[in-house]
């Protein structure tokens, strides 16, 4: 039977960074491409500046075992009401399969009904069935088409 834990999620400071940046490292993230250390503090910086857009770090005995970001948008659809948007969801690989992605995304769903969120929304690549099927399990719908234009990539 797999041990879950209940880890400790609270919101990352800049002196987290470089533990942020090395799960980012790991290979099914990215293919394991970060940022430098210093672009990462100017960007860290930047969404200190949004009302409600923050990074966040699960951890088990002071130890950083996951991390995911959480933006509240206002919408003027929906009555009104702000919506949830998670994105940059990672777990230390020696740590899958112990409940860490189960108690952060309880933890960001938990925040958004309290902040009044019509839906708590995110996106995966379409090739991660496994974490799909996670998703799936904490009672995510596959809801509509997700579209998007690799603006990098854009021949002018």
């Amino acid at each position: 039977m797999t041990n879950h834990l209940n880890p400790r999620i609270r919101p990352a400071e800049k002196a987290d960074l470089p533990t942020v940046l090395c799960l980012y490292a790991q290979p099914e993230f990215d293919n394991g491409s970060v940022l430098s250390l210093t672009q990462a503090e100017a960007l860290f910086e930047r969404m200190q500046r949004y009302p409600d857009y923050r990074l966040y770090l699960a951890e088990v005995d002071g130890q950083v075992v996951g991390t995911f970001a959480l933006l509240i948008m206002d919408n003027l659809g929906h009555l009104g009401a702000p919506s949830g948007v998670v994105e940059d969801v990672a777990v230390d690989l020696a740590w899958q399969g112990q409940g860490i992605g189960t108690a952060m995304m309880r933890w960001a769903i938990d925040y958004c009904r309290n902040q009044g969120c019509y839906k708590l929304a995110l996106s995966s690549n379409l090739k991660r069935g496994r974490t799909h099927a996670f998703y799936e399990s904490l009672g995510f719908e596959r809801h509509g088409y997700s579209f998007l234009i690799r603006l990098g990539e854009l021949l002018v």
